[in-house]
């Protein structure tokens, strides 16, 4: 262990590393992290609370994990941070640890590719497979699916929820949430499209794509109401029996929207 570990670093002797933990010159990790197997944690870095890191990760240099809230409601509570395998985090990324108002916890999946500058605020919780280009800014509280793309500088409302398969485009303003397979773009952000090369890339069947189609047909291009469109979604596996896991994630997303924060259009 010692020879994976820069002596310049300091480790509090309460903290837990895997054998295999590599740590950089200069980084600081508090009494209460975990950090798995086969990680590597560079230069400069500050890990502290109650953080657990799990397997393979790469951390570069100069990142800030498991920092108290910027909450002024909170009193010291040994919230979270937990973060999965095979995560990539590049350089001054900061995720802070959750809040007592919420889940206590802020989560990160697995095998996310999270850039430099990206801000995870308290209780997010990220998916798996996410890109997060540059200076991606989530404030707390914000929810992002599976297969997520960010572009770069993209800025999330607190409380926002992104739908898997969804993606923005760079410069991008979140206020309201953003349905399964949507891409928008602009400030605030509207819907401009389906991620229809995404989930070709993924393996979607033409037949899935096909019923992707129509759902963005019945939420953007019907003049529909959110219930109106809902209802029609719910007949599509009627005609395209694949498209049913794709059409049940889209209902029940849409469910749970609320109504001051709706859906961007």
């Amino acid at each position: 262990m010692a020879s994976a570990i820069h002596p310049t670093a300091v480790i509090d002797s309460g903290a837990q590393l895997d054998s295999s933990v590599t740590v950089g010159p200069y980084s600081v990790i508090g009494p209460n992290v975990k950090v798995g197997a086969g990680t590597t944690i560079g230069a400069h870095c500050v890990i502290e609370g109650h953080t657990t890191i799990g397997k393979d990760n790469r951390i570069f240099q100069f990142n800030s994990l498991g920092a108290i809230p910027q909450d002024k409601k909170y009193a010291g509570e040994p919230c979270e941070l937990v973060i999965g395998d095979r995560n990539t985090v590049r350089e001054f990324c900061t995720f802070n640890i959750g809040s007592p108002g919420d889940v206590g916890v802020t989560r990160v999946g697995d095998d996310n590719w999270i850039m430099a500058y990206v801000h995870l605020a308290h209780d997010c919780q990220v998916g798996n497979h996410t890109i997060f280009a540059n200076n991606s800014q989530l404030a707390g509280h914000v929810s992002v699916g599976d297969w997520v793309i960010l572009g770069g500088f993209t800025v999330v409302h607190q409380f926002v929820r992104l739908g898997a398969h969804s993606m923005t485009a760079m410069c991008s303003l979140l206020f309201a949430d953003v349905p399964p397979f949507v891409m928008c773009q602009g400030q605030p952000a509207s819907a401009r499209s389906m991620n229809f090369e995404g989930l070709r890339r993924r393996g979607f069947s033409p037949e899935r794509v096909a019923g992707v189609k129509a759902m963005h047909k019945a939420l953007y291009r019907q003049e529909l109401t959110l219930e109106q469109a809902q209802a029609q979604i719910a007949l599509l596996p009627q005609s395209e029996p694949q498209c049913q896991p794709d059409t049940t994630m889209m209902l029940d997303f849409l469910s749970a929207v609320s109504p001051q924060r709706g859906i961007v259009r």
